[in-house]
């Protein structure tokens, strides 16, 4: 059987370098804190912990003279406001990328434009976005679109995680309601790059595995992806739970994982397929 594992599967480099920051500040500092996950993964948010880096929910439960990190996925304005008047460490693990979104919306805002962000509900880095406006209107889906009035002067960005499919169908839509509309593509490369490697794997492999947290909007993002060109595609967090009768009568695997899991949860998947298959051969594709 032969494993196919995409080659920008896991860490994209701005959750690397957000990791490794909360583990080198945990080591110099003693302990860290970090308001919420700074990624969507169990397993890394454990390790974490035990390296003493620890969550919490409110900048109040940060003990005085202890630094707060703040995560990948940006930190509401209010937030880094009320950790200035506190006089606060902070440690900004903000990914460049998402901190490019934030600088694209404050540009259409300063034209005057109403902004639109395509993404999820309620998602850390939605949140994040939209505060560094007044009254952002979120669209998730096409259906949402469609139900908005129209306007004279709007300014698009996305998250970063989102499919190029779906802002392109809003993006049709909003073209029929707006005026004047301006939009940014802020899809992030290592999210365009790791979607369209599981499109080809999907198309080219008999079973396809996408490894990531469910809590984690880029996994399960590509394993939508995956299914509608794959029925037999499966989603894991883990090497334990994969079944070995997924892979009856399969030539070929396809293998990618969330920008939030690690190499090391990769490699025990790959462990685990290699002993259900004694004559499996990874290759690496992309």
């Amino acid at each position: 059987m032969k494993i196919f594992l995409a080659k920008d599967a896991g860490y994209c480099f701005g959750v690397r370098d957000a990791v490794n920051l909360a583990y080198e500040s945990a080591e110099k500092y003693g302990d860290v804190y970090m308001l919420g996950d700074i990624v969507h993964n169990e397993n890394v948010i454990k390790d974490l912990n035990q390296a003493g880096a620890k969550v919490v929910s409110s900048l109040d439960e940060v003990p005085d003279g202890k630094p707060i990190l703040f995560r990948a996925h940006g930190t509401p304005i209010e937030t880094w406001s009320d950790a200035d008047k506190k006089n606060m460490n902070i440690v900004d693990a903000t990914c460049p990328l998402v901190k490019e979104i934030h600088e694209e919306a404050v540009k259409f805002a300063k034209e005057g434009r109403k902004i639109i962000i395509i993404g999820d509900h309620g998602h850390d880095e939605v949140v994040g976005i939209s505060s560094q406006v007044d009254d952002a209107i979120i669209v998730s889906n096409t259906d949402e679109a469609m139900k908005l009035r129209k306007m004279k002067r709007v300014g698009v960005v996305t998250q970063s995680t989102q499919t190029i499919e779906n802002v392109q169908a809003i993006i049709n839509i909003l073209m029929t309601k707006v005026f004047d509309l301006r939009f940014v593509n802020t899809i992030c490369f290592p999210t365009k790059r790791n979607q369209s490697q599981i499109k080809e794997l999907s198309r080219e492999c008999d079973v396809m595995i996408v490894i990531g947290s469910f809590t984690s909007a880029n996994s399960k993002r590509l394993t939508l992806l995956a299914q509608e060109i794959n029925k037999k595609t499966f989603q894991i967090t883990c090497a334990d739970e994969i079944k070995p009768k997924w892979f009856d009568g399969a030539n070929s695997v396809g293998l990618s994982a969330g920008a939030s899991t690690p190499d090391s949860i990769i490699n025990e998947v790959l462990k685990r397929l290699k002993s259900i298959n004694k004559n499996s051969k990874e290759m690496t594709y992309g």
